[in-house]
């Protein structure tokens, strides 16, 4: 039995990854969302369920097995099933969508502090910080160079949907819900993001969430 705990699908860009990473595995799953930061919050992630990841989302268990942070469920997935349905054949390639994911996971502080996810809003471009203009082309470049040399004929950073698309659909997302201009080609791929099935599933289920954080309903806050 595998079994994910999620936080809202509105707001928590991590566990829209360990979701899609469960997505792309086809294997059948449990889905649990938590509202984040409710009445209840600090003593549901006081529970035995979250113990292991120290209260945060998302959190995978298998059976007695628990796995913890959206890049660790990644490769749980990957070693589940096939490596293809998660990272590039190609060794060069492959090296490449790990780096950008570990960069994913580890960087771009002032995106995230700024414009915060919110899969149900779109507004005008707020005041963007340098450094929070710094990751948005950082991330511009990087997507431009797997496109040019791996992207091949097909919609992907690498040609098929990978995990480095399931790390930046979040990015995606918030491009999208700031009005932040992006040259053409990025434009593309985020039409194709946002038309792949599981991404487009989890954003209209978002659509119907009751809970609303309101300081992710500014226009600055933290993520």
């Amino acid at each position: 039995m595998l079994k994910l705990i999620l936080g809202n699908k509105a707001y928590s860009s991590w566990s829209m990854r360990g979701w899609l990473a469960l997505k792309a595995s086809d294997l059948e799953f449990e889905e649990l969302v938590v509202p984040l930061y409710d009445g209840g919050w600090n003593e549901r992630r006081e529970g035995d369920e979250f113990a292991p990841s120290s209260g945060k989302v998302p959190l995978l268990w298998h059976d007695d097995l628990v796995v913890w942070d959206s890049l660790a469920i990644i490769e749980y997935c990957a070693d589940l099933t096939e490596i293809t349905h998660y990272w590039p054949e190609d060794l060069a390639a492959r090296a490449m969508a790990r780096s950008m994911a570990a960069e994913m996971h580890s960087s771009f502080a002032s995106l995230r502090r700024e414009c915060p996810m919110n899969v149900r809003r779109n507004v005008a471009m707020p005041d963007l910080s340098r450094e929070t203009i710094a990751d948005i082309n950082r991330i511009l470049v990087l997507w431009a160079q797997a496109r040019a040399r791996h992207g091949g004929s097909g919609p992907f950073l690498f040609g098929e949907w990978s995990a480095a698309d399931m790390m930046y659909a979040p990015v995606v997302t918030r491009f999208l819900t700031y009005s932040i201009p992006v040259p053409p080609f990025a434009r593309q791929y985020m039409s194709d993001v946002l038309r792949q099935p599981h991404v487009a599933e989890w954003i209209e289920s978002a659509q119907d969430e009751p809970w609303v954080i309101e300081q992710y309903e500014g226009d600055k806050g933290t993520a």
